[in-house]
């Protein structure tokens, strides 16, 4: 049952009323993000305990027996400026210590309370659709940080956009999007991933068109066996929105985070993280090889006939053909 909440926070008053029993602390503070801007991790909850202590992330907002229009008190600050996220991402634990969901998969995927989270955040989030999806294309999503942005050795803002751009991110665009709608989800704010967006020179390049983006508040907040809550990308929210032109059949998703396709595992693709760009720009060829495989697969009918986790495979053996082809006809 819904379980509305009065949140005080920077002299104003907010009022949450799309959480349930099930929902857990996170994910109220997930929804608090996209209300005030300030980040999870930044926030303290006053007045949450159970037991006597403060109620951690995975506590469920059930357990915690709190009456219809509670009032608490959130303390926290928002990022202070664009400035920050146009810098290098730092290099990041959640790439380096991502963990294979091969074997988390059953326990998450089709688990009740999931679904009907992806439920809420189709019936309420809202989607500006930048460009109107096209009839018979199929649907890329991509990941920001560390899949087009690279991080750099030093956490300098003097490096530009361009410099921190992915190689080969421009042609790679270009050609997605003679076959797929090109869809952008990051697990950040709107406002910084259009920041981003512009520095990059995405949102206004005229050979391809973005269809929409996402950010965290399109996420959901899951509990694994194992590894406790972790954020991921659900892609039923954009199937659920969009059901008449995008599904699991026609549907890849690029992320450097394994664990962002733990819904949906089948249409994910794990990309090597574009970490220490001023070292990695003149040899990463990722998305030249990623271009070939999105070019490959676009003439199937059905994605889930794949395993995209040995899609350089795939790649390999049409180089081979083409060399042996080139040498035939010498």
């Amino acid at each position: 049952m819904a379980l509305p909440i009065i949140v005080k926070w920077g002299g104003q008053e907010y009022s949450v009323t799309t959480l349930s029993e099930d929902d857990t602390v996170l994910d109220l503070k997930q929804f608090l993000k996209t209300l005030t801007g300030v980040l999870p991790e930044r926030q303290k909850l006053l007045g949450l305990k159970i037991k006597g202590k403060p109620a951690e992330n995975d506590v469920k907002l059930g357990a915690l027996k709190l009456k219809p229009n509670t009032k608490i008190m959130m303390m926290g600050t928002r990022e202070e400026s664009l400035e920050d996220v146009l810098c290098p991402p730092p290099d990041n634990d959640d790439v380096i210590n991502d963990f294979d969901i091969e074997d988390e998969v059953v326990e998450v995927e089709n688990r009740e309370e999931n679904l009907l989270k992806i439920s809420r955040r189709v019936k309420e989030y809202k989607v500006e659709v930048l460009n109107p999806p096209r009839e018979g294309k199929k649907l890329l999503v991509l990941d920001v940080d560390y899949t087009l942005f690279g991080s750099s050795n030093h956490r300098s803002c003097a490096e530009t956009g361009v410099e921190l751009m992915r190689p080969y991110l421009h042609e790679f665009l270009t050609s997605a999007y003679e076959d797929y709608d090109i869809v952008i989800w990051s697990a950040t704010n709107m406002k910084w991933i259009e920041a981003k967006m512009k520095e990059l020179g995405v949102s206004t390049n005229a050979n391809y068109k973005i269809t929409f983006m996402l950010d965290s508040a399109a996420m959901i907040t899951v509990h694994t066996p194992r590894r406790g809550l972790i954020d991921v990308k659900p892609l039923g929210v954009i199937w659920g929105k969009f059901s008449e032109f995008y599904s699991k059949k026609n549907t890849i998703m690029f992320d450097d985070i394994g664990r962002n396709f733990l819904m949906n595992p089948q249409n994910g693709l794990k990309i090597r993280p574009f970490m220490k760009a001023h070292l990695n720009r003149d040899k990463d060829k990722e998305l030249v090889k990623l271009t070939q495989y999105l070019k490959e697969i676009a003439k199937l009918d059905d994605f889930l006939e794949l395993n995209h986790k040995y899609w350089e495979s795939l790649v390999s053996i049409k180089e081979a053909r083409t060399v042996v082809t080139i040498c035939t006809q010498s």
